[in-house]
């Protein structure tokens, strides 16, 4: 497993980290975790080196800290670096804020976070941080020792990212980056930024919530030929842990394939090469040209006042512009149920505001409920 030092310290991170998001689940039209298969990854993920565990309030419904907890509870506090996260957004005065951070120490059963994050943070998130003092909160837990190292997640633009970092006192910050958003999400200039301001950066979505295992047929065969022993997931991995101002790469590992894949990567790790980074950028800009919604199923849109179960549609429409299957299409949303379908949307672009993508979902449901008519 490749290890990177935290900051001037003798902490030794995995540069690849467990991301707790999208744990095996109990079945398809369920939040609930399946702990048995969720425990394994969490096993294999720890005895082949992974120390980073990455989790967050809101994940699986609120269920994954209970889980995280629960999953480490056997292993010594010591051996494992414990990230999670707060969400101001749910948070409705001051006193929630303490209130959620106290129930993230019980559902964790822990007295410490190693890694602690402000959670997706914009600058309206970050409004309500600053009228609620969240930060001086956490800066605060932070001296008694309850917090090691402060950071945030981040979904929105350079410029604010540069305000952020210049006003505030941060340890590291968590980013959307991989080879796709390093330019349609500027994920390029964010880096830079936390690169001239010290701050180690964490990669989430570096495979884009698995968009880019099988981006496009274009950028898959350039990737099958360079490296026809490599999966095309790990083309996506090495792009952002060959950087070297990144940490930890989080990825969400689901299936106990994806982990071993992960894990071979990360152990005896191979850098990009010039001519490797040329067959990224090339599939990049293939990808560019794919009609798909670039939505990596994230579920911060969710739940939709309408009842539309918004990734699962996009989910379907993005394989029907991969496959141009139009029989799959028709099958994958009928099966969906009546209530959960795009032409219930009312466009109240509650969904939109959430989106850490920026998608204009409203319009996308509306594209996708017009294409089903037709089809249908």
């Amino acid at each position: 497993m490749l290890y990177k030092k935290y900051r001037d310290t003798d902490l030794s991170v995995s540069a690849l980290g467990l991301g707790c998001m999208r744990l095996p689940k109990a079945g398809p039209d369920t939040e609930d975790i399946d702990y048995e298969k969720a425990q394994e990854i969490v096993d294999y993920a720890l005895s082949h080196g992974i120390n980073y565990i990455d989790t967050a309030h809101m994940y699986h419904g609120g269920k994954s800290e209970e889980f995280v907890g629960h999953a480490l509870k056997k292993y010594d506090r010591s051996s494992y670096f414990l990230a999670t996260k707060m969400p101001v957004w749910m948070a409705e005065t001051p006193a929630d804020v303490e209130r959620i951070f106290n129930l993230q120490l019980e559902r964790l059963q822990t007295d410490y976070f190693d890694f602690y994050l402000i959670h997706s943070v914009t600058k309206k998130h970050f409004e309500r941080c600053k009228e609620f003092g969240a930060y001086e909160f956490l800066l605060q837990k932070k001296k008694e020792g309850v917090i090691r190292h402060l950071g945030f997640s981040f979904h929105d633009t350079p410029e604010f990212l540069e305000e952020l970092c210049s006003s505030y006192e941060f340890d590291f910050a968590q980013i959307q980056l991989n080879y796709l958003d390093w330019d349609i999400q500027r994920a390029k200039e964010q880096y830079k930024v936390l690169e001239r301001h010290h701050l180690p950066c964490i990669v989430m979505e570096p495979v884009r919530g698995g968009a880019l295992a099988n981006p496009c047929d274009t950028a898959n065969k350039l990737f099958q030929k360079a490296r026809p022993d490599k999966s095309i997931a790990s083309w996506a991995i090495r792009f952002a842990a060959s950087l070297p101002n990144v940490m930890t790469v989080l990825s969400g590992m689901s299936t106990m394939d994806q982990i071993r894949d992960n894990v071979d990567t990360m152990t005896g790790f191979e850098p990009l090469t010039e001519l490797d980074a040329e067959i990224v950028r090339q599939a990049a800009e293939a990808c560019k040209q794919k009609d798909t919604i670039l939505c990596t199923g994230c579920r911060y849109c969710m739940d939709c006042p309408s009842g539309v179960d918004i990734p699962k549609i996009f989910k379907i429409y993005n394989q029907y512009q991969t496959l141009k299957d139009m029989d799959t299409f028709k099958a994958n949303y009928l099966e969906t149920a009546e209530s959960e379908r795009p032409n219930h949307c009312v466009a109240c672009g509650k969904c939109a505001r959430h989106c850490p993508q920026s998608i204009a979902i409203p319009e996308k449901l509306a594209m996708i409920s017009a294409l089903a008519a037709r089809i249908l």
